[in-house]
């Protein structure tokens, strides 16, 4: 089986070796020559020495008064990496009192996404779950596209990741904006954060809208179905509804990229579901897993599985006409499709994975 390629993400390490300093060859002395400091027999052979490897004379020494004695180079490139960070951050803060920031009509707030909110994840996403992005070429650099992608894990996290892996990888930046159910917007802090993060309510209305202005959209058309399966299901794709995020990419005429995720499935094994307790709370399922409620908050903990996020080719629908949204054998063979391309991309994803954890 083949070994997974890991991609590497934010390697600030430095590259160069650490080499010697003037002062180092200063008491080395030049090449090594023999014993008696004369020719080699190499080099008489070929009719003299050669003239050693030497450096710019005071190099090491005018870099380093620059920033007093011991400072190497991946300190000078840390310390500017973080008077980088503070200056965007001062600048930030100023956007904000000063109102410099705009928001779109469906609540999103692109400053504070970009500055606050995905900061936040980030670290999730590269330390924690080593997010590895295959595909991402087949995203639309410019106008709008519908990324469909499968759901799982408990909570909802796998949507958080996905939102980051299109901005941070992708050449343009493109920002995702995620349909999410209504009981996202029903919770009291949940609602405002996620309205600022560009997510909006999973209906025809606002989705066709979004493309149609060129935004890139996420849908997870399984829905709770897929987010809260039980474990001995997992990778096994739901019902896709009815084809409802298909006609709107064909109204729209923007192409479907299909999407699959591997790794969230194993961040909170579901085992049970106390479902009396769900209804009584108003929720879909109340989980059960080998954490959780066991251990109380820390069984809310998800566990460090390594994850894979792939992009297939996109679906075009620009080539069918206008009325073939009222075709319903046309609207189940597309969603049968997308979903069929999804469930085996899944499928080789697990054949190459060697380790649920590394």
């Amino acid at each position: 089986m083949a070994d997974a390629k890991v991609i590497p993400f934010d390697d600030d390490r430095s590259r160069g070796g650490p080499g010697r300093t003037a002062r180092g060859r200063a008491a080395g002395g030049g090449r090594h020559t023999g014993g008696d400091g004369g020719r080699t027999g190499q080099e008489e052979e070929r009719g003299g020495a050669q003239p050693p490897l030497t450096a710019v004379p005071g190099a090491d020494s005018q870099a380093a008064s620059q920033d007093g004695p011991g400072t190497r180079r991946g300190d000078r490139a840390d310390r500017g990496d973080w008077d980088r960070r503070i200056a965007e951050g001062l600048a930030f803060l100023r956007r904000r009192i000063t109102g410099e920031y705009e928001i779109d009509e469906f609540g999103y707030d692109a400053d504070l996404t970009e500055n606050v909110l995905l900061s936040a994840l980030r670290p999730v996403y590269e330390k924690y779950f080593r997010v590895e992005v295959l595909g991402i070429e087949n995203i639309p650099s410019e106008g709008g596209a519908l990324v469909v992608a499968n759901h799982s894990g408990t909570l909802p996290l796998d949507a958080l990741m996905l939102q980051v892996a299109v901005h941070d990888h992708h050449p343009a930046e493109r920002a995702l904006r995620l349909l999410a159910a209504d009981l996202v917007f029903m919770l009291p802090v949940v609602n405002e954060l996620a309205r600022k993060a560009g997510h909006t309510l999973a209906c025809t209305e606002d989705a066709q809208r979004l493309l149609e202005r060129g935004e890139i959209v996420g849908v997870m058309p399984e829905g709770f179905k897929g987010l809260g399966k039980p474990f001995s299901e997992r990778y096994k794709l739901q019902r896709f509804g009815r084809g409802g995020f298909v006609s709107t990419a064909l109204r729209a005429g923007v192409p479907i990229v299909p999407c699959s995720i591997v790794g969230a499935e194993e961040i909170y094994p579901m085992v049970g579901d106390f479902r009396t307790l769900a209804r009584l709370l108003g929720i879909p399922y109340f989980p059960i897993t080998p954490t959780f409620p066991w251990l109380g908050p820390l069984g809310m903990v998800p566990l460090p599985t390594k994850w894979t996020i792939q992009f297939g080719e996109p679906v075009p629908m620009d080539d069918y006409p206008p009325e073939a949204v009222d075709d319903p054998m046309l609207m189940f063979n597309l969603t049968d499709q997308v979903r069929e391309t999804i469930q085996h991309t899944l499928y080789r994803l697990l054949v190459r994975r060697r380790s649920v954890f590394f």
